[in-house]
Formats: structure tokens, sequence, C-alpha cells
């Protein structure tokens, strides 16, 4: 038998009655309606907002304020100093499958970005998704060039 949207129905015990609070003694929740005797949690108009802590400054006040939103998608390098690449022989291509291959890369999980640090005397075209100023300024003294990816 093919089950269809007409002839869908709860399994025995599934749904229960609301509870009917405030009926009376017989029926269990009767007059506080298990909210207790007196205080803020049993009055009408309950329960408070979140994070509200009786008048105290509550939590979200209290810790220092925010100075910046962190980046949703931040871009993720894989950053090689141009001091490293000095090992490299002149006049050769310098990608991350070249880095990888010659054992200077040991996890090229992310694309290539070349950071200024180190000296570079070996004329070397790199190619890289990204360059610092300063990366690029060296490469280029050395009469190499910079590609990007």
């Amino acid at each position: 038998m093919s089950t269809t949207l007409q002839s869908l129905t709860t399994k025995p015990g599934a749904r229960r009655r609301k509870l009917r609070k405030g009926r009376g003694i017989a029926a269990g929740q009767g007059a506080s309606c298990g909210f207790g005797m007196r205080g803020q949690k049993s009055r009408s108009g309950r329960p408070t907002r979140p994070g509200f802590e009786g008048g105290q400054m509550p939590l979200y006040r209290r810790i220092p304020k925010l100075k910046h939103f962190e980046l949703v998608n931040p871009k993720h390098f894989t950053v090689l100093n141009v001091g490293k690449l000095a090992d490299c022989k002149a006049g050769s291509t310098v990608s991350l499958e070249s880095l990888v291959e010659a054992g200077i890369v040991t996890s090229p999980k992310h694309p290539l970005k070349i950071l200024g640090d180190g000296e570079l005397s070996v004329k070397l075209t790199v190619q890289a998704a990204g360059f610092t100023a300063s990366a690029r300024s060296k490469i280029e003294a050395a009469g190499g060039s910079c590609e990007l990816v």
C-alpha cells in the first residue's frame, strides 16, 4: 500500500493534549500552574529577555567593547620568504610545484605568496598568487621577474 499525503496520520501517543493550567487543584496544575509561589519567574509577562541578570550589568555589556570583526572568508596562502629562493638555480622558473619538488615547500595546501624577508642575488622568474612590495622589489633588483598566477 502506498502512502499518500491525504492518508498520513500520527502514530498513537505521538500527540498529547495541551496542559490546561490554572483550572483548579484536581487538574494537577491549578492556581500557581507549577511556577511556585512568588518571584519574578512566577509573574505574568515572564520570561525575561536573554542575557538579563536581574538589573545587574549583564555579561554582554561588561566585556570589553568589540574592536573588529573577524573576516568571514579569509584568504589563506602558503607563505615563503625571498631568502629561501636564494638556493634555486639562476635563470630558473620558480612555482609552487617546483618548490614542492625541491623540498622547500612541504605542505602546498594553499596558493603561494612570496614575502620579503631575506636577501636574493639570483635571477629568477617567480610565479605566485601574491607578492609583498618588498619581495617584488628584491626579486626585480636581482634581475628576475614576478608573475601573478
